[in-house]
């Protein structure tokens, strides 16, 4: 399986574990029941940090032997993986709202579709942006102590410049990559062009979040004098990993599987690696994404690329951008409606405590692809 579905069939159940578990639990999606029932009898097996005990439904099949044990040995971080993925999906549809791929889901286990069992731009980001999720959300549920294994990044302690010196709770940004590394990566199976691409841009996700760390501080003083200030390490906004990773997929990389060693030895020595396919191109840095397969055509419909096409997409009349009616339609076209919006409006606070509000109904033209 790959390890999208996975994660994403992961975030799924984890649903569950916001609410205290008494009994059997279990929650529909989509006509699918999705468990982890306190019940003891599967190899799915974890307990939480209360022992009780959860069981991922055996028929799914969705943990690994070592993915379970990173679970019981870090509870609590099942939550993290569900919000660091949530926060990955809303990202990713807003990053491409306006192209052609607007980063589709379903509600299925491969949640982003066949896309992902491809090579192409879209598929690197998807892996990337995964990736930095779980990483990002479990550094942040580390400094907020929802994770009874780690807690904050106390690396940075005392002395740091003339008027401030390190405290505080930095956000553990290491532990998040470790975890995301060994829990994330241990999916990935084979040594070919798709395994190096993904492990490649599971990585670049999780660079990126720790690359975008920023200092904070806090003033002490008399009055406020800020005579001195107390500084950490916090997590960038996820909106920030999120456009930095879209930067990467413009100009991503398109790379090809290179092994220069010709016998045993020279092979141990230069293992199988990733290079661009134009050998005048240099070679990607870590945080680039990469991709080895051409993009599908998202224009129309396609049941075996799993693309959904533009037709009725809203579009933009008078922009020339990637949203604009000439690009987004494709050429085909484009009809026009006008629709009645009603909107809460001319808003009055009352003490105390309440809000009125009137309806405001206003007519917007609608333009829809072909």
């Amino acid at each position: 399986m790959r390890v999208l579905a996975l994660l994403l069939a992961v975030k799924a159940a984890c649903v569950l574990l916001v609410s205290s578990l008494t009994g059997t639990v279990a929650v529909n999606n989509s006509g699918r029941w999705w468990g982890i029932v306190n019940v003891a009898s599967s190899g799915n097996l974890l307990t939480n940090s209360k022992n009780v005990q959860l069981v991922l439904d055996p028929s799914l099949a969705l943990l690994s032997r070592r993915q379970r044990k990173l679970i019981r040995q870090n509870p609590g971080i099942l939550h993290a993986i569900a919000a660091g993925l949530h926060t990955a999906i809303k990202e990713c549809k807003w990053q491409f709202r306006n192209r052609r791929w607007n980063c589709p889901t379903t509600h299925s286990p491969n949640v982003f579709g066949k896309i992902v069992n491809r090579g192409c731009r879209e598929t690197a980001f998807v892996f990337a942006i995964t990736s930095a999720g779980v990483t990002h959300a479990v550094a942040r549920s580390c400094s907020e102590g929802a994770i009874e294994s780690c807690t904050c990044d106390y690396r940075r302690r005392g002395p740091g410049g003339p008027d401030w010196h390190w405290g505080g709770c930095s956000d553990n940004v290491e532990f998040g990559r470790m975890f995301g590394r060994e829990f994330v990566d241990s999916s990935e199976r084979g040594r070919d062009l798709r395994y190096l691409t993904n492990l490649h841009n599971n990585e670049a996700g999780r660079m990126t979040v720790a690359s975008e760390m920023q200092q904070e501080c806090k003033c002490h003083g008399m009055s406020g004098s800020c005579t001195v200030r107390t500084c950490w390490m916090r997590l960038p906004s996820f909106r920030v990993v999120g456009d930095f990773l879209k930067d990467r997929f413009d100009g991503a990389s398109r790379v090809v599987y290179a092994n220069k060693g010709s016998n045993r030895a020279s092979h141990r020595a230069d293992p199988r690696h990733l290079e661009p396919e134009n050998p005048a191109h240099k070679l990607p840095s870590a945080r680039d994404l990469v991709y080895f397969e051409k993009s599908p055509n998202f224009c129309s419909y396609n049941g075996k690329t799993g693309t959904h096409g533009t037709s009725g997409r809203t579009c933009n009349s008078s922009s020339p951008a990637l949203d604009g009616c000439e690009l987004l339609c494709c050429g085909r076209g484009y009809k026009t409606r006008m629709e009645q919006i009603t909107e809460r409006c001319h808003c009055t606070f009352h003490w105390c405590c309440h809000v009125s509000c009137l309806n405001c109904t206003s007519t917007q033209t609608v333009h829809q692809c072909l």
